[in-house]
């Protein structure tokens, strides 16, 4: 199995994008990698191993991740999508990014009490992972932990959504 200073390795820093200032993070060579993939998997659900019963992915890179997490752990995924996606929306909250503004939605086809995993590829300013928490809340759902690849502490998310699993911290 690949280490994770190796899966940190693979993923880049792409300068000015999407816009001026915003360091991207490509994640796409680690993801091309099995044992690297593998190794972030497993750490993202260590600490919350048996105590969910379904992931619950951010659009859009936190589906590739959570789609992965669930497979592994044997549990269901829920989507949690960009607005307009959905055929039928359940819950939606609009919130604001680093660099703009968003709506994310989600059916209601978890039932109430239904212990979740949330999980996204980057923790920046916080507003993605504290619109989730919200869309959990409003269909009921325990959320048991935040799993996330990558944080990036300057722009202060874990301030804004409590307390995340991050993999790797820049």
């Amino acid at each position: 199995m690949a280490s994770l200073a190796y899966a940190e390795s693979l993923i880049r820093t792409i300068p000015d994008y999407p816009e001026p200032g915003v360091g991207f993070r490509d994640i796409t060579p680690l993801l091309a990698d099995a044992a690297a993939l593998r190794a972030v998997i497993d750490a993202m659900i260590e600490p919350f191993a048996g105590q969910f019963d379904v992931v619950a992915g951010v659009e859009a890179r936190g589906f590739l991740l959570a789609g992965a997490l669930a497979t592994a752990a044997e549990v269901g995924l829920v989507p949690i999508r960009k607005a307009g996606k959905l055929p039928r929306p359940a819950a939606s909250v609009s919130y604001a990014l680093e660099y703009g503004e968003a709506t994310i939605e989600v059916h209601d086809d978890v039932p109430a009490g239904t212990r979740m995993l949330l999980v996204d590829d980057v923790l920046a300013t916080g507003g993605t992972l504290a619109a989730a928490h919200q869309l959990a809340a409003a269909l009921g759902v325990v959320v048991v932990g935040t799993t996330v690849l990558m944080e990036l502490e300057a722009l202060g998310g874990r301030a804004v959504v409590g307390d995340v699993h991050a993999v790797f911290t820049a």
